[in-house]
């Protein structure tokens, strides 16, 4: 379960007890607050708190670039106007906390995205759960042959099981050395800032994570990207449904110039217009590399 009961009362009091505001509101992200939503076996991602909408965007454009927004008829299309030209400053007047409960290897990949406020669940003065990330059958793959950091074919049948064995009981087994090791009744112990060094990398831990809109756009940029690794981009597509009900004019043109489209070179523009001319253009002839042009010809495949 990723919430304890506590947890749940807790979330419960908080809906039913609404506030009255001046300040903007979403609704659409009204909805989310405080609502947990699960990710992965154990994990869960929630909103905590929130500032800003689209409105808020606009504002703070308008107010930058006075007149020079006048051309721009209507909010959605300046939004897409600020997106198109990388205009970033106004999607940084809107902020967001979320509460994630995530495997401690996400997290150390996810806190290398270093534009955000965290403050992570203490081991030193807390006893960590006994809640591991399990992969489901289908996550469990091969390394990839082409890509070192990637995934190649599914394992199945006894060398899947077995994997799976292994996992849940070097998990099951460091958490009963760990709380074998903690100061108890009787016994001194060790110190628990000292005994979490022997926990696993798939255990979970939660975190307070607070950032502004133009930095979670670059977040999910990458991390909700088909190539970024299943275990982070479940909880970047979480936050996509989340973001899309919060500020769904800069979503959209988010999703437009950012997730479906692509950057291409100098190099690459210069040989589409020799292709456009009629030219036949090799990456012999590109003056792009293997990688480059191997990349640049999976943008129309």
């Amino acid at each position: 379960m990723p919430l304890t009961p506590e947890q749940q009362a807790e979330i419960d009091e908080a809906r039913a007890t609404p506030r009255q505001t001046l300040r903007a509101v979403s609704e659409g992200m009204e909805r989310h607050l405080y609502v947990a939503h699960p990710v992965l076996d154990h994990g869960l991602l929630r909103v905590i708190d929130y500032m800003g909408d689209d409105s808020a965007i606009v504002q703070a454009a308008r107010v930058s670039y006075g007149r020079g927004t006048k051309a721009v008829s209507n909010d959605e299309g300046l939004i897409r106007y600020l997106m198109r030209h990388w205009h970033s400053t106004p999607f940084e007047m809107c902020e967001v906390k979320f509460h994630v409960k995530l495997p401690v290897f996400v997290a150390r990949q996810w806190i290398r995205h270093r534009t955000a406020n965290v403050n992570e669940y203490s081991a030193r003065y807390s006893i960590l759960d006994r809640e591991f990330y399990i992969p489901a059958p289908e996550q469990l793959a091969a390394q990839s042959t082409v890509n070192n950091q990637g995934r190649g074919a599914v394992l199945s049948g006894e060398e899947a099981q077995r994997v799976l064995d292994i996992l849940r009981d070097d998990a099951m087994r460091s958490y009963d050395h760990y709380e074998g090791m903690l100061s108890q009744e009787g016994q001194q112990g060790l110190a628990r800032e000292l005994a979490r060094m022997n926990l696993p990398a798939n255990i979970y831990t939660q975190w307070y994570w607070k950032t502004d809109l133009h930095n979670l756009f670059h977040f999910l940029r990458l991390r909700a990207d088909a190539h970024a690794q299943y275990e982070i981009r479940v909880y970047a597509e979480a936050m996509c449904r989340i973001v899309a009900d919060w500020v769904p004019l800069a979503y959209a043109a988010f999703e437009d110039y950012r997730l479906g489209g692509v950057s291409l070179s100098g190099k690459a523009v210069e040989v589409l217009k020799r292709r456009l001319a009629g030219e036949t253009v090799t990456q012999e002839t590109s003056g792009m590399s293997k990688g480059e042009w191997r990349e640049f010809e999976g943008v129309w495949r």
